[in-house]
């Protein structure tokens, strides 16, 4: 028996082992120029697979799946501002968990736009989700910026948070102004932020390694609550588990060196959000990004990863407002 035992450890050891060197391997081999250098939408379907229209007091909804990718437009009737917001959400989630900032920036005046990343929420998978990395993402996302008039104001929350700095550092430092909610830090998602995962699901590494995905992250509605949200949240951790999507474990290996170095001098403003009781990216991390970025930094009281969706979130989406204005952004 124990003969047994020890024959399948080894037999995990090697299969653990050689998933890294597939990883390592694999991100060694990206060429980011390359890939950001033409569209990656490869969508089966190209046609309108949905619209829909809503008008409301202040503004109006449009939510619409073409070529692919899910987007959600919020569109003031009395627009203050020019210039658009673009919304990136993060890891396992999609354009829904933006709602409740979106209908409140509209009713302040500001357009924005939301979609969905290839494989989560209502946007169609294009290729296995364990092969999604951060700089095929990055090329849907600049797919959304060149939809835009002129250059918007670029939101991004966790992973999306990254996918911003990727966009600052290997496409242009040129926006009026980036928003990093409660985003991966600067320098590694690793040194951050998988101490606070490892000490609250000692799990995830293991089962990570097995499931080759992040999914498993956020496995239940008991994860997915820990994780990201706390216990005064807008959503309840079931309707917040049955929202989220499979993830790939890939993108937050790419966000580490020697893959990943952020970028130097940057000149976009830039304000950064971090939840007090953020359980993914701890509070000193986010300290570190601000200072590295010159960044204005605001700790939300009482708040978990999901500032968007927290008791908090009006509180949050004023202090984006203010500071928008600050910047004479028209």
């Amino acid at each position: 028996m124990a003969k047994e035992i020890s024959r399948l450890l080894k037999v995990a050891a090697l299969y653990a082992l050689g998933q890294q060197a597939f990883a390592l391997g694999y991100l060694a081999s990206r060429d980011v120029k390359a890939t950001i250098s033409q569209s990656r939408n490869l969508a089966s379907s190209k046609a309108l697979l949905h619209e829909q229209t809503v008008r409301y007091e202040s503004y109006t909804v449009h939510h619409r799946i073409e070529n692919g990718i899910e987007r959600i437009t919020y569109t003031p009737h009395e627009r203050r501002y020019e210039t658009p917001i673009i919304m990136q959400h993060g890891m396992w989630h999609g354009a829904w968990c933006w709602d409740a900032w979106q209908a409140l920036l509209a009713t302040w005046g500001w357009e924005s736009h939301a979609h969905s990343l290839p494989g989560h929420a209502r946007s169609l998978p294009q290729r296995p989700i364990w092969l999604c990395t951060l700089d095929y993402y990055l090329r849907f996302l600049m797919d959304e910026i060149e939809r835009m008039p002129h250059k918007p104001i670029l939101m991004g929350h966790s992973m999306g948070g990254a996918l911003a700095q990727w966009y600052l550092k290997y496409v242009g430092d040129d926006l009026p102004a980036v928003v990093l909610v409660a985003p991966w830090t600067a320098r590694s998602s690793f040194y951050e932020g998988l101490p606070l995962l490892v000490k609250r699901d000692p799990l995830v590494v293991p089962l990570t390694s097995l499931e080759w995905s992040a999914g498993n992250w956020v496995r239940s509605p008991r994860h997915a609550a820990e994780a990201l949200i706390t216990e005064n949240a807008r959503m309840t951790p079931e309707e917040l588990h049955a929202c989220l999507d499979n993830e790939s474990a890939l993108a937050v290996y790419q966000h580490n060196p020697p893959f990943w170095y952020p970028p130097h001098n940057v000149r976009t403003p830039m304000l950064l959000l971090s939840g007090e009781r953020d359980a993914v990216c701890s509070l000193q991390g986010h300290r570190s990004t601000a200072a590295l970025y010159g960044a204005t930094h605001a700790v939300i009281p009482n708040s978990g990863h999901n500032l968007m969706t927290e008791a908090s979130y009006r509180h949050s989406a004023e202090i984006i407002h203010d500071w928008l204005f600050t910047q004479e952004i028209g």
